[in-house]
């Protein structure tokens, strides 16, 4: 299962600059962050820090929020009005719930299976129940029909599976 960041703020939009922005991406965070490991981001939260409690898609400002990527905002993608009356981005922050970065967690990702977290825990190991003791007893299959045999039960039944041997393979050349 995922584990939330805190909120990560490592960039601040330049209003004097409308080729700046607010870049909250992953390769940024890695940047100035070099020991930030996010092995799979599985979901991202966005906002801006002034407004923590507004939706971004509320703000009027054109933003993109991405689990593959982080977050991006061009000043100048910013119209005149919405919440600011300067097109300029404002500053953001991003909290991204990742993968964490043991084997147990890793090898889940690569086989693309993905399961409803069970318990509160951050780490998952294989857990067996067996409801019946220990002993397996494989099906048998006998003229196309498959029976499986549990164990034990209060009733015995025995059966004598039927065994075909085939005739003998010749090796002389003819």
């Amino acid at each position: 299962e995922c584990i939330w960041t805190d909120w990560i703020d490592v960039s601040y939009p330049n209003s004097t600059d409308r080729d700046g922005g607010d870049n909250e991406t992953f390769d940024n965070i890695k940047e100035n962050n070099p020991s930030w490991v996010c092995v799979k981001a599985e979901n991202i939260s966005c906002r801006a820090t002034k407004f923590p409690d507004i939706p971004i898609a509320d703000l009027g400002q054109t933003v993109t929020c991405d689990v593959d990527t982080g977050l991006i905002c061009n000043n100048r993608d910013q119209q005149i009005g919405g919440i600011i009356p300067m097109p300029v981005c404002l500053n953001y922050e991003i909290s991204v719930c990742c993968i964490p970065n043991i084997p147990e967690c890793t090898s889940m990702t690569t086989s693309g299976t993905t399961s409803p977290p069970s318990s509160t825990t951050s780490r998952i190991t294989p857990s067996t129940v067996s409801t019946t003791p220990t002993t397996t007893v494989p099906p048998e299959t006998t003229n196309g029909t498959t029976t499986t045999v549990v164990p034990p039960s209060s009733t015995t039944s025995s059966s004598t599976p039927r065994t075909t041997t085939p005739p003998p393979v010749s090796t002389t050349p003819t």
